[in-house]
């Protein structure tokens, strides 16, 4: 089937450039028209406003996900790379905790981080957290109930997940929403072409936010918890496994990755949900359907639609595309989500399908280490807010940040039946 080129974009096919703003309105409300065309006509193009080449099959991004020619960790070390971009003294804050990023490193570095992270993460340790999470469901739902109306966002899909990684951290569960606040700075130094004043926003964030880690680590010291926070300062005090700097910069990506990506798909489930009309009661009926709800969800609307990797060699794609050693290359999730080669029907949302492949999370040894404490916090979540509030509706017409390659609602104003 054939795709009209969206009137937003131009694509040379000779050379496969492709120039598309990732701030155009059309695009940030709705990149999937753009992704059906590329399905059709461009699988692998060459993004000239990010200035490298880009996959939109399911295939692709699947096998490229794993191809050890390709990596996170910046050829020649994260400070080298960012220096040679030029002058960074307004930045100096914010590398100094991105240098140490667990999503920034390779073997073996990558092995020995991710090795002392993971425990708390596998999913019988997350399972733990269940009741916490029904309870904080039931909290914020009995907090606007009353109103008859919510912002969703702000009132539900943002506290939630920030109080429980704050718990699983050891952290003081009234700080969530300043960590919130503190990444929010922090990941709009991912977007296309952030101005001079999110970087200064950015640096000023990371560097409080490091600061924070660093106060509530020798907290830990003192007196050890069973939380994360306290296994990673037990590991820093053993002296072999992590460094000061690494435990900083572990702490933060955590943090920020706990919640930022279950916040936006937690409104774009609510909107996928509401879509298809009736009684959403009926998409958690029994747990096997909940999960499998919440996998459709992960598939048809994710919060993350790029992940970049380093080729570490010279790779020949064939017809014309060619990455060199160094150069960065663009794997498109929720194109890939969407490719029909890959899913029967895949515009339509359909919990259940025997074809669920989702690569929301990512493949290979960069799969997302949260995907478990994601998963259970979904679940929880929309079935309690459903069940809760069966009459669920939207108020107004759902509105997507322009936040590319991040996606999510900048709001989510809903009705329902006040309750008495």
């Amino acid at each position: 089937m054939q795709f009209p080129c969206p009137q937003y974009l131009t694509f040379d096919l000779a050379t496969r450039r492709l120039i598309l703003a990732p701030h155009a309105p059309a695009f940030v409300q709705d990149p999937y028209q753009a992704y059906r065309w590329m399905h059709a006509d461009a699988r692998c193009v060459f993004w000239e406003n990010y200035r490298f080449w880009c996959f939109a099959g399911y295939d692709e991004v699947n096998r490229l996900f794993r191809d050890r020619r390709f990596g996170r960790e910046r050829p020649g070390g994260y400070r080298a790379a960012v220096a040679a971009t030029g002058e960074r003294c307004h930045l100096a804050d914010f590398d100094a905790v991105e240098a140490g990023s667990l999503l920034e490193l390779e073997p073996p570095a990558h092995t020995r981080l991710r090795t002392l992270v993971n425990r708390a993460f596998v999913s019988r340790q997350v399972e733990r957290l269940r009741p916490k999470i029904e309870t904080l469901a039931h909290a914020l739902i009995d907090g606007f109930e009353s109103a008859g109306r919510a912002e969703l966002i702000r009132d539900f899909a943002t506290p939630l997940p920030a109080a429980v990684i704050a718990e699983m951290m050891g952290l003081p569960a009234e700080s969530g929403l300043q960590l919130v606040a503190w990444s929010n700075d922090m990941v709009r130094m991912y977007m296309h072409k952030p101005s001079r004043a999110h970087a200064e926003h950015a640096n000023a964030s990371a560097r409080a936010f490091a600061d924070f880690i660093r106060r509530h680590a020798a907290e830990k010291r003192r007196q050890p918890g069973d939380d994360l926070l306290s296994l990673l300062t037990a590991a820093h005090e053993d002296g072999q496994k992590l460094s000061e700097d690494e435990l900083v910069s572990s702490a933060i990506l955590l943090l920020n990755a706990g919640h930022e990506a279950t916040v936006h798909q937690t409104g774009n489930a609510v909107k996928a949900i509401l879509s298809q009309g009736g009684d959403p009661c009926r998409f958690f009926a029994t747990p096997e359907l909940s999960a499998a709800t919440v996998e459709e969800c992960l598939r048809y609307d994710a919060p993350l639609h790029m992940f970049t990797r380093y080729a570490y060699e010279d790779v020949d794609f064939g017809n014309g595309a060619t990455v060199r050693a160094g150069d960065q290359i663009g794997l498109l999730l929720a194109a890939a989500n969407r490719d029909p080669l890959a899913f029967s029907d895949p515009d339509e949302f359909r919990p259940g399908r025997p074809d669920q492949k989702n690569v929301s999370f990512g493949a290979g040894i960069h799969f997302c280490i949260g995907a478990p404490l994601a998963r259970l916090e979904l679940q929880i979540s929309l079935k309690t807010l459903f069940d809760r509030l069966p009459q669920l509706r939207l108020a107004d017409a759902p509105q997507f940040g322009d936040t590319y390659h991040f996606h999510g609602l900048s709001r989510l104003d809903t009705t329902f039946d006040r309750q008495a």
